[in-house]
């Protein structure tokens, strides 16, 4: 039997990949803990579930075409509030519905659709929602406690959102970028009841510093102001303790390499930190009064989220390359397991280190099963984000690729998170070329190590891993056999003009400027500035509803493969920036097998 079909149900393997059931890390209530919402498929399509643990009952939601993920609990557990856009545009409202089940209703009335900025919600019943508008940038309200409409308490151009609430709900943390650098956020905290400033920390010193902050969330205790803080003063990530009241910040003594991430278990007195260095992941408790530091077990893999419950028990996501995911806990055995078919494993990747033009890169490799030692047909799976990273986590597309003989190579370019402020600052201004530099090192080491066939390389990805393959087909035109693009950005002028504000501010950041400030830098960057270098098959996936990566712009760059005569393939399908539908992710990856089938063999 081969990896690629299964014999007793002659579905192929990477097909029961996707359609096996699945679950997200459970979010429950703070003041009613058996009272949980979760993400599962088991519909075939991805929307919000509503769990009564001390019961173990279970209830559907939300219940829509394109599906839903974005929701959250009050911290009563009575309701579950979720973001209603339409089919994928990302631009809607919050509604609301009663745990139990009932009627959906307009969370907040008299607050227009927006694209989301943040949303909190206080113990007391106070609301505080972030809204982003072309029109007006960003605002953010508040209904009080026994207040009946929403009163504006912030407003500014630029990007920014809600951060936290204090726990008594007198004050609120605001992440915004008013100094004009999108990857860099600023801190303010403000009184609820007036919108007046308590505090500012600002890293950025104006705008003048490449340092950015984050709100981990204010202590789970009321009367105290302390707020975590995400910080790169040592030029990673790591947390810090910060009294806006007070005047205090509080360094941690957590020497740990790569970037760290923390929350607060729900006593105040020890934070649960997520540590992720070299595409793996680890949980560690760190006691705030003794400065100590312990080590929470967990497998070799990563870790994708995690949370402490009040018995002091930390539940956690957990997969490798080769396990699928699963919700775990410290306190034994599997947490939520939906039922059905189990997604059938992969297999594991190594790490590979390749000396690149800016430094080492980082890659990751998985090797198909059973065919020798190669040199094999290979596909360069490319990240989005930009600032996000490819890890040692379980992925059906990289794996259905495996199944049919390929090897995957995933770069952590520069640009990537996990490996140090510097690599990730490091794409500004020459936008996407410095990444091909480094995927381009790569890929010189997969030929060279034997590991790819090189008249058989593919460059694929989505988002801005789409840009980068349209762009890295065009400016390495002899490096790839074909590409394969979804949701991309493909005309880069154009897609400024129709995408969200939030994106516009982070690519003046990226850019240093507008197009028609830098236009030499757009153009420099602009797939389609390329595409009469294109020279192999291209294939492309959009959602005419993507409001990151709008239809426009991509029409504009198939116009001119079409001028040309340039072989190409266009798929677009009524969503947003991807699919929550199972079996429409299934037709993509197959309509993306089928075109690398007959072009590359």
């Amino acid at each position: 039997m081969s990896r690629e079909e299964s014999s007793e149900t002659a579905v192929p393997l990477w097909e029961q990949r996707f359609r096996a059931p699945r679950v997200s890390l459970p979010e429950w209530a703070e003041q009613a803990p058996e009272r949980a919402l979760f993400v599962s498929n088991a519909t075939g399509t991805y929307e919000l579930y509503a769990w009564d643990r001390e019961s173990g009952s279970q209830r559907q939601v939300t219940d829509r075409a394109n599906g839903t993920t974005d929701g959250v609990l009050t911290p009563d557990g009575e309701s579950v509030w979720w973001f209603s856009d339409t089919d994928g545009d990302e631009f809607g409202v919050w509604m609301r519905q009663p745990f139990a089940g009932g009627a959906d209703e307009v969370a907040v009335e008299g607050l227009e659709a927006s694209y989301p900025a943040g949303l909190a919600l206080g113990v007391d019943g106070t609301v505080v929602v972030g809204r982003s508008t072309d029109e007006d940038g960003s605002t953010v309200h508040v209904v009080g406690a026994g207040e009946s409409t929403a009163r504006e308490i912030y407003r500014h151009r630029e990007s920014a959102g809600v951060g936290d609430l204090s726990h008594d709900s007198a004050l609120l943390a605001v992440e915004h970028t008013e100094h004009g650098d999108a990857m860099h956020s600023s801190l303010r905290v403000v009184r609820v009841a007036d919108g007046s400033v308590v505090a500012e920390l600002d890293d950025t010193k104006g705008g003048t510093e490449e340092l950015g902050l984050a709100v981990l969330g204010f202590s789970p205790v009321d009367g105290d102001s302390r707020m975590l803080v995400g910080h790169q003063r040592r030029g990673r990530w790591e947390p810090m303790i910060w009294d806006p009241v007070a005047g205090t910040e509080t360094e941690l003594a957590i020497d740990l390499p790569g970037d760290v991430g923390a929350d607060w278990y729900p006593d105040g007195s020890a934070l649960l930190v997520e540590h992720d260095f070299e595409a793996r992941g680890e949980l560690w408790r760190y006691e705030i009064a003794r400065a100590e530091l312990v080590r929470i077990e967990t497998p070799v893999g990563s870790v994708s989220g995690a949370t402490a419950r009040p018995d002091g028990s930390v539940e956690y996501m957990w997969s490798s390359a080769a396990e699928p995911p699963v919700v775990r806990s410290t306190a034994g055995g599997v947490v939520l397991d939906p039922p059905g078919a189990k997604a059938p494993g992969s297999v594991a990747v190594e790490t590979v280190w390749v000396e690149g033009p800016g430094g080492p890169v980082h890659a990751l490799v998985q090797r198909p099963e059973g065919l020798g030692a190669g040199p094999y047909p290979t596909i360069f799976e490319v990240h989005g984000g930009p600032t996000w990273h490819d890890s040692d986590a379980f992925a059906s597309g990289p794996a259905a690729w495996v199944d049919h003989g390929f090897a995957v190579v995933r770069v952590n370019y520069r640009g990537s998170t996990g490996y140090g402020r510097e690599w990730t600052d490091a794409l500004k201004h020459r936008v996407g070329l410095i990444e091909l530099e480094d995927i381009g090192a790569v890929r010189e080491w997969a030929v060279e190590s034997g590991l790819a066939d090189p008249a058989r390389v593919v460059l694929s990805g989505g988002s801005w891993g789409g840009f980068l393959t349209l762009l890295g087909l065009g400016t390495q035109p002899d490096a790839w056999a074909l590409g394969l693009a979804a949701v991309p950005v493909a005309d880069y002028v154009t897609a400024y003009e129709d995408e969200m504000e939030a994106l516009k501010a982070l690519d003046r950041t990226l850019f240093g400027g507008t197009p028609e400030e830098v236009p030499e830098r757009f153009a420099a960057s602009s797939p389609l500035t390329y595409v009469d270098q294109v020279r192999v098959p291209v294939y492309i996936s959009a959602g005419v509803n993507d409001p990151r990566c709008p239809i426009q712009q991509i029409d504009n760059y198939v116009d001119r493969l079409v001028e040309r005569g340039a072989v190409h393939e266009v798929y677009r399908y009524e969503a947003g920036h991807g699919s929550l539908v199972v079996e429409e992710r299934i037709k993509q990856v197959r309509l993306e097998i089928d075109f690398v089938k007959r072009y590359l063999g």
